[in-house]
Protein backbone atom coordinates (compact mmCIF):
# COMPACT_ATOMS: atom_id res chain seq x y z
CA UNK A 1 0.00 0.00 0.00
CA UNK A 2 2.92 2.37 0.87
CA UNK A 3 4.87 1.81 -2.52
CA UNK A 4 0.84 2.31 -4.40
CA UNK A 5 0.24 5.50 -2.36
CA UNK A 6 4.27 6.83 -3.11
CA UNK A 7 4.02 5.97 -6.42
CA UNK A 8 0.64 8.11 -6.39
CA UNK A 9 2.38 10.51 -5.10
CA UNK A 10 5.49 10.79 -7.46
CA UNK A 11 2.81 10.98 -10.50
CA UNK A 12 1.08 13.84 -8.93
CA UNK A 13 4.29 15.59 -8.45
CA UNK A 14 5.71 14.74 -12.42
CA UNK A 15 2.18 15.10 -13.46
CA UNK A 16 2.44 19.08 -11.86
CA UNK A 17 5.65 19.33 -13.08
CA UNK A 18 5.03 18.53 -16.55
CA UNK A 19 2.31 21.62 -16.27
CA UNK A 20 4.37 24.31 -15.32
CA UNK A 21 7.04 23.15 -17.49
CA UNK A 22 4.32 23.51 -20.97
CA UNK A 23 2.99 27.12 -19.03
CA UNK A 24 6.22 28.36 -18.73
CA UNK A 25 7.17 27.43 -22.56
CA UNK A 26 3.57 29.04 -23.13
CA UNK A 27 4.24 32.42 -21.75
CA UNK A 28 7.56 32.38 -23.09
CA UNK A 29 6.25 32.22 -26.22
CA UNK A 30 4.07 34.91 -25.75
CA UNK A 31 6.75 37.52 -24.24
CA UNK A 32 8.61 36.08 -27.51
CA UNK A 33 6.07 37.58 -29.87
CA UNK A 34 5.27 40.45 -27.93
CA UNK A 35 8.83 41.50 -28.08
CA UNK A 36 9.37 40.41 -31.64
CA UNK A 37 6.50 42.70 -32.81
CA UNK A 38 7.57 45.58 -30.74
CA UNK A 39 11.30 44.92 -32.42
CA UNK A 40 9.53 44.87 -35.78
CA UNK A 41 7.76 47.83 -35.30
CA UNK A 42 9.89 50.28 -33.62
CA UNK A 43 13.77 49.25 -33.19
CA UNK A 44 14.41 47.66 -36.81
CA UNK A 45 12.78 51.77 -38.29
CA UNK A 46 15.12 53.14 -35.68
CA UNK A 47 18.07 51.03 -36.80
CA UNK A 48 17.52 51.54 -40.44
CA UNK A 49 17.58 55.41 -39.96
CA UNK A 50 20.64 55.35 -37.74
CA UNK A 51 22.57 53.02 -40.26
CA UNK A 52 21.67 55.45 -43.06
CA UNK A 53 22.73 58.79 -40.90
CA UNK A 54 26.19 56.84 -41.07
CA UNK A 55 27.43 56.78 -44.67
CA UNK A 56 30.90 57.40 -45.59
CA UNK A 57 31.24 60.10 -47.96
CA UNK A 58 34.14 60.42 -50.39
CA UNK A 59 35.68 63.56 -51.86
CA UNK A 60 35.73 64.76 -55.47
CA UNK A 61 36.87 67.31 -57.25
CA UNK A 62 33.10 68.63 -57.32
CA UNK A 63 32.34 68.52 -53.33
CA UNK A 64 35.87 69.71 -52.35
CA UNK A 65 35.92 72.88 -50.29
CA UNK A 66 39.40 74.17 -50.62
CA UNK A 67 39.97 77.36 -48.85
CA UNK A 68 43.50 79.75 -48.62
CA UNK A 69 45.88 79.55 -45.65
CA UNK A 70 48.42 81.51 -44.58
CA UNK A 71 51.21 80.12 -42.42
CA UNK A 72 54.26 82.28 -40.52
CA UNK A 73 57.43 79.93 -40.61
CA UNK A 74 59.19 82.36 -38.32
CA UNK A 75 60.81 80.45 -35.75
CA UNK A 76 59.53 77.39 -36.94
CA UNK A 77 61.55 74.54 -36.66
CA UNK A 78 62.07 73.05 -40.53
CA UNK A 79 60.31 69.42 -39.97
CA UNK A 80 57.51 70.18 -37.81
CA UNK A 81 56.78 73.42 -40.52
CA UNK A 82 56.55 71.35 -43.08
CA UNK A 83 54.92 67.87 -41.62
CA UNK A 84 52.35 70.28 -40.73
CA UNK A 85 52.13 71.96 -44.03
CA UNK A 86 52.09 68.65 -45.71
CA UNK A 87 49.01 67.40 -43.72
CA UNK A 88 47.36 70.66 -44.52
CA UNK A 89 47.99 69.93 -48.56
CA UNK A 90 46.49 66.70 -48.35
CA UNK A 91 43.28 67.76 -45.71
CA UNK A 92 43.81 65.16 -43.87
CA UNK A 93 42.11 67.33 -40.99
CA UNK A 94 39.18 67.37 -43.29
CA UNK A 95 36.32 65.22 -42.20
CA UNK A 96 36.01 64.28 -45.87
CA UNK A 97 39.55 63.33 -46.62
CA UNK A 98 39.90 60.81 -48.97
CA UNK A 99 43.40 59.59 -49.66
CA UNK A 100 43.66 59.72 -53.62
CA UNK A 101 41.82 63.09 -54.02
CA UNK A 102 43.20 66.11 -53.88
CA UNK A 103 41.03 67.43 -51.04
CA UNK A 104 43.43 69.42 -49.02
CA UNK A 105 43.82 73.53 -49.26
CA UNK A 106 46.04 75.90 -50.93
CA UNK A 107 48.97 76.99 -48.65
CA UNK A 108 51.24 80.61 -48.49
CA UNK A 109 54.39 80.03 -46.80
CA UNK A 110 55.52 83.64 -45.75
CA UNK A 111 59.02 84.32 -44.07
CA UNK A 112 60.53 81.28 -45.45
CA UNK A 113 63.96 82.61 -44.69
CA UNK A 114 63.42 82.55 -41.05
CA UNK A 115 62.75 79.14 -40.25
CA UNK A 116 65.12 77.65 -37.27
CA UNK A 117 67.20 73.93 -37.96
CA UNK A 118 68.60 72.18 -34.40
CA UNK A 119 71.96 71.40 -33.73
CA UNK A 120 74.79 71.75 -36.51
CA UNK A 121 71.97 71.16 -39.26
CA UNK A 122 72.94 74.31 -41.10
CA UNK A 123 75.96 73.23 -41.94
CA UNK A 124 75.90 69.48 -41.75
CA UNK A 125 73.13 68.72 -43.92
CA UNK A 126 73.55 67.91 -47.04
CA UNK A 127 71.50 68.00 -50.13
CA UNK A 128 72.66 66.17 -52.90
CA UNK A 129 71.77 65.95 -56.14
CA UNK A 130 73.26 64.88 -60.09
CA UNK A 131 73.70 66.30 -62.92
CA UNK A 132 73.41 63.76 -65.14
CA UNK A 133 76.54 63.85 -65.93
CA UNK A 134 79.68 61.09 -64.77
CA UNK A 135 81.12 62.56 -61.83
CA UNK A 136 78.49 64.88 -61.96
CA UNK A 137 77.35 64.60 -57.94
CA UNK A 138 76.72 67.93 -56.22
CA UNK A 139 76.39 68.98 -52.80
CA UNK A 140 74.30 72.27 -50.78
CA UNK A 141 74.21 72.77 -47.49
CA UNK A 142 71.11 74.81 -45.85
CA UNK A 143 73.48 77.55 -45.12
CA UNK A 144 74.69 77.85 -49.01
CA UNK A 145 70.91 77.05 -49.97
CA UNK A 146 69.42 79.80 -47.49
CA UNK A 147 71.66 82.58 -49.15
CA UNK A 148 71.15 81.28 -52.37
CA UNK A 149 66.69 80.78 -52.80
CA UNK A 150 65.01 80.15 -49.02
CA UNK A 151 62.27 79.12 -50.29
CA UNK A 152 64.02 75.80 -51.87
CA UNK A 153 64.50 74.97 -48.08
CA UNK A 154 60.67 74.71 -47.07
CA UNK A 155 59.83 73.22 -50.90
CA UNK A 156 61.91 70.15 -50.48
CA UNK A 157 61.41 68.86 -47.01
CA UNK A 158 57.46 69.60 -47.89
CA UNK A 159 57.82 68.13 -51.08
CA UNK A 160 59.89 65.07 -49.56
CA UNK A 161 56.32 64.75 -47.05
CA UNK A 162 54.19 64.34 -50.10
CA UNK A 163 52.50 60.73 -51.89
CA UNK A 164 55.64 60.25 -54.47
CA UNK A 165 53.17 59.94 -57.37
CA UNK A 166 50.79 61.84 -59.76
CA UNK A 167 48.94 63.26 -56.35
CA UNK A 168 51.86 64.14 -54.65
CA UNK A 169 53.35 66.62 -57.78
CA UNK A 170 49.26 67.89 -57.98
CA UNK A 171 49.60 68.68 -54.50
CA UNK A 172 52.68 70.66 -54.42
CA UNK A 173 51.24 72.94 -56.99
CA UNK A 174 48.97 74.11 -54.10
CA UNK A 175 52.00 74.87 -52.16
CA UNK A 176 53.51 78.45 -52.52
CA UNK A 177 56.54 79.68 -50.39
CA UNK A 178 57.74 83.50 -50.00
CA UNK A 179 61.16 83.96 -48.00
CA UNK A 180 59.61 87.86 -46.69
CA UNK A 181 56.18 88.70 -45.07
CA UNK A 182 54.32 89.58 -48.48
CA UNK A 183 53.33 87.51 -50.52
CA UNK A 184 50.89 87.71 -54.01
CA UNK A 185 47.68 86.01 -53.21
CA UNK A 186 45.83 88.93 -51.55
CA UNK A 187 43.17 88.55 -54.15
CA UNK A 188 42.49 85.01 -52.81
CA UNK A 189 41.82 86.85 -49.09
CA UNK A 190 43.72 83.56 -47.23
CA UNK A 191 43.00 83.24 -43.71
CA UNK A 192 45.79 83.49 -41.13
CA UNK A 193 46.06 79.64 -39.92
CA UNK A 194 48.41 78.68 -36.18
CA UNK A 195 50.52 76.19 -36.53
CA UNK A 196 51.26 76.38 -32.92
CA UNK A 197 47.72 75.11 -32.36
CA UNK A 198 47.51 72.81 -35.02
CA UNK A 199 48.73 69.05 -33.97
Amino acid sequence: MEQVVGKTVNDRHFALGIFCLSAYQHLMRKCTFAARLSYDNETINDHIVNTLSYKTLSANPATVDKQWLVVDAEGQQLGRLASKVAKLLRGKHKVNFTPHVDCGDNVVVINAAKVQLSGNKWTDKQYIRHTGYPGGQRSTTPTELLEKNPNRIVEMSVRGMLPKNRLGRQLLKNLYVYQAETHQQEAQQPKVFNLNEFK
